[in-house]
């Protein structure tokens, strides 16, 4: 576990499971919030793990291993691409960029040396080099609108979310200074959800394939076969079935807990003792919408049905429509 230096900046409150390492908020999480919806601050991912492929064979190579299309990715193009299983269930997202030189990607906290060793296992006669880069590099993540610049040398990793810096771990106190306000990984994380974007360990468990949280499109490539699980995501994407769905939930704001992960997902109809037919993978409490979540449903509950959460009232917003 890599523990930020911004843990001892004024009012951080560290972060706890998945995301331990880094802050969950530094004792205002609104404001936090507001200034980066406002294009203000840097949020602190530097216990993200981070991963570097450089050979003259780095981008066909990975096109053979990934979801994406990256054998002709331009320099500077971020994309994001997932590695499957045999069975076509998520285990890594990467969300990546090259710089010409090297494939530079930034991977869930702890992950990184899973997938480097899956990577190693598929070099074969390719002239590749993996790395983990995560003692020396720290991800920073601007938010959209920001004017804050990346200081030179240094990969940058634009989306419309954002710029995500590979940052040299020992300037993140200096770069963080320079740049704050600092918001922590609680206010990144209702964004995060507001715009309804899964991440792995969250929004996934060991069953899950890509067209149950919208991943088709923006890190799965249709048009490409030629890697793990290509043809489960060409079944299911041909049938037009995947057997759930992800939801965007509005709380009801009177409760004062959130739902946690796993919070079992009902209809209100048939009260807090009907089927489960789905569960919350992750909450927040935001600036604006209030209370909100993530879930994960089954394909064929209606979207137009009210439900609950644990006890909590919840009104569905479909991501993935059935």
């Amino acid at each position: 576990m890599m523990k930020s230096p911004l843990l001892s900046l004024p009012g951080a409150v560290a972060a706890e499971g998945r995301d331990e390492g880094v802050a969950a908020h530094y004792g205002d999480l609104f404001r936090e919030q507001r200034a980066l919806a406002d294009g203000n601050g840097l949020v602190d991912l530097s216990h993200r793990g981070v991963v570097t492929v450089t050979g003259a064979d780095r981008l066909a190579w990975l096109h053979l291993l990934l979801t994406q299309h990256v054998s002709d990715l331009p320099a500077g193009q971020a994309t994001e691409a997932l590695i499957l299983s045999a069975h076509g269930h998520i285990e890594h997202a990467l969300y990546l960029v090259d710089d010409g030189e090297s494939v530079w990607a930034h991977v869930e906290p702890g992950t990184q040396e899973a997938l480097i060793g899956y990577l190693e296992s598929m070099k074969f006669f390719y002239q590749v080099e993996v790395a983990d880069r995560t003692d020396e590099f720290a991800v920073v993540h601007l938010p959209a609108g920001s004017i804050a610049q990346a200081p030179d040398g240094v990969v940058v990793r634009e989306t419309p979310h954002g710029r995500d810096l590979f940052l040299p771990r020992a300037d993140l106190e200096s770069y963080a200074a320079e740049n704050g306000p600092v918001a922590g990984i609680l206010a990144y994380e209702a964004l995060r959800i507001e715009t309804h974007r899964p991440r792995v360990g969250f929004e996934t468990d060991h069953r899950t394939i890509p067209h149950e949280l919208g991943w088709i499109g923006s890190a799965v490539h249709l048009e490409k076969g030629c890697y793990r699980g290509q043809e489960t995501v060409a079944r299911v994407h041909n049938l037009g079935k995947p057997p759930r769905r992800l939801v965007f939930l509005h709380l009801d704001g009177s409760e004062v807990l959130l739902p946690g992960p796993g919070t079992p997902i009902r209809l209100a109809s048939e009260g807090a003792e009907g089927r489960q037919l789905g569960f919350v993978t992750t909450s927040a409490r935001h600036h604006e919408l209030g209370p909100i979540a993530l879930a994960l449903v089954k394909r064929n509950v209606p979207v137009d049905a009210e439900l609950l959460a644990g006890d909590t009232a919840a009104a569905q917003e479909p991501v993935v429509e059935p």
